[in-house]
């Protein structure tokens, strides 16, 4: 059953494991895939900027020189450092005449012998970044103007714009590539929520390993983040990267499994139970069929003696020379009168039991006085004291004695307790009975000097057929059901008993019962 049920226990945890593992290697490729083409979108954005300002620019020209130089001319101004930069970028088309006298020309002659010349046409490119001190806002130069002094290059009908585009916007901060913030984070939100990830999340833009100012509110820089590069150049390289963090990403996850989990827990749990149960169940049956086993053996024991001292007795009466003995003859009968009376009461009380058990006993209930019930079940064992030279000490201190109860079984209850404290006692027994009131409860105390008790027999002194074992399994007289039937009476009576002992000390038994008004 254990190696079933921790198997069990193994394979759905290797499952949940195994599907959340899965959930998140899916969800890492979906963050990834958004995150890229977030990327992508943003870099889109930014160039699409740079073709309508260049559009514009080419709109506001009326006469276009139609050279052999097809160019791009960008120009950056930066007003802090009071410098502007001219940005460069064309190819340089070049026509070649290859007369027919040249020694090369037989290579080729049978392609072009119609022609005088041959005409060869050569491409090449051109890129040129030039500095200049902002001399033209001093001057009140537009841009065109401005181009045409510094350049001295007309604009071209067909330009290369791409690769100006990336080296002149590695220069522009970061804050300005991404435009509006707001509008940034929106498209990251929407880009997450086509991948059904509905779930909320920080972002921030790094600078290599430095945080720019485009991130969230609450970003946390030490929390585990996805990562994408973002504005990257012709070569897929940038210092730029964008990175994501979802602090719900762990519930987020589960929650797919939720319902698998609690499937799972709930019926495991119930194996588990009616694991424990069963175990519990075995271990219990066994307990009591050891107890049975010593009932038995006790009950043997008490009844082997009163039937030898019986038989004894018999036997004497039939002897011809006790017979004629009157006061001999009247001895054994007492003793055979007592020893069947004791095996009576402990019938008795295994009956009583056994009726508490399926409250089918009938208990009739008047008012009875507290210490009219003490003195009575002082008076049953007061001769067993004085032959062991003990006292039974009582103090009185309830003003309100009055309960409502059966006056047998309440002695019966106290003489249960008295009897044991002088049985377990291996000196002179000195009992302190005490009453007194808390509240409407009325506190029974009885206090000994005897062998005391540890705290795992405590919990187990008021079970049916339990009793102390002090080595030898007969030293002491009973059978285990007296505590078992003080604890029941006591309970019909809607009180309580607790015990307090401490080893080679002594016990005290507190009962508590309701009072009544006189």
């Amino acid at each position: 059953m254990s190696v079933s049920l921790i198997g069990i226990i193994f394979i759905q945890s290797f499952f949940i494991i195994k599907n959340y593992e899965e959930n998140d290697k899916q969800f890492s490729i979906n963050v990834n895939y958004v995150l890229d083409e977030t990327s992508s979108m943003a870099q889109r954005n930014e160039f699409r900027k740079y073709v309508r300002k260049f559009r514009e620019l080419i709109t506001s020209e009326s006469l276009i020189d139609t050279v052999a130089i097809r160019n791009i001319i960008v120009i950056d101004d930066n007003p802090e450092k009071r410098e502007t930069i001219i940005y460069k970028n064309g190819v340089i088309e070049e026509n070649i005449i290859i007369p027919k006298t040249k020694s090369y020309y037989n290579d080729i002659i049978d392609i072009i012998s119609d022609q005088q010349n041959i005409a060869l046409k050569r491409l090449s490119n051109q890129r040129e970044e030039n500095i200049f001190s902002n001399t033209r806002n001093e001057e009140n130069l537009s841009p065109e103007q401005f181009l045409l002094k510094v350049g001295k290059i007309s604009k071209s009908k067909e330009v290369l714009f791409e690769t100006a585009y990336n080296d002149l916007s590695k220069r522009n901060p970061i804050e300005n590539r991404v435009g509006d913030i707001k509008s940034f984070e929106k498209l990251l939100k929407r880009n997450f929520e086509k991948m059904n990830i509905k779930l909320d999340f920080e972002y921030a833009i790094f600078d290599k390993d430095v945080i720019t100012n485009v991130s969230s509110e609450n970003f946390d820089i030490s929390s585990p983040t996805y990562s994408s590069l973002i504005f990257k150049d012709e070569n897929d390289l940038s210092d730029y990267s964008l990175n994501v963090a979802f602090p719900g990403r762990t519930p987020f996850l589960l929650s797919s499994l939720l319902s698998v989990i609690i499937t799972s827990v709930i019926f495991t749990t119930i194996i588990i139970i009616a694991y424990i149960t069963t175990i519990l169940l075995l271990l219990r049956q066994r307990q009591i069929s050891q107890i049975k086993t010593d009932f038995i053996n006790n009950m043997t024991h008490e009844f082997k003696t009163p039937i030898a001292t019986i038989n004894l007795a018999l036997s004497a009466i039939k002897n011809p020379k006790t017979i004629v003995n009157k006061e001999k003859v009247k001895k054994y009968l007492q003793m055979i009168y007592d020893e069947n009376n004791r095996m009576h009461d402990q019938v008795e009380n295994v009956l009583m039991i056994s009726h508490l058990e399926r409250n089918e006993l009938n208990i009739e209930k008047t008012k009875q006085d507290i210490n009219e019930i003490i003195d009575l079940a002082i008076s049953h064992v007061s001769l067993i004291v004085e032959n062991k030279n003990g006292n039974i000490i009582t103090e009185k201190n309830a003003n309100k004695s009055i309960v409502s109860g059966n006056e047998t079984h309440l002695i019966n209850v106290l003489v249960n307790i008295l009897d044991n404290a002088i049985k377990y006692n291996d000196n002179s027994p000195e009992i302190l009975i005490t009453t007194e009131n808390i509240g409407s409860r009325l506190l029974i105390k009885v206090k000994d000097n005897g062998i005391g008790m540890s705290k795992a027999v405590q919990s187990k002194i008021f079970e049916k057929f339990y009793r102390k074992q002090t080595g030898d399994l007969h030293d002491v007289k009973g059978h285990g059901l007296g505590l078992a039937y003080v604890k029941k009476i006591i309970t019909f009576h809607n009180g309580n008993i607790s015990v307090d002992s401490v080893i080679d000390e002594g016990s005290t038994f507190t009962i508590q019962l309701n009072t009544l008004t006189k």
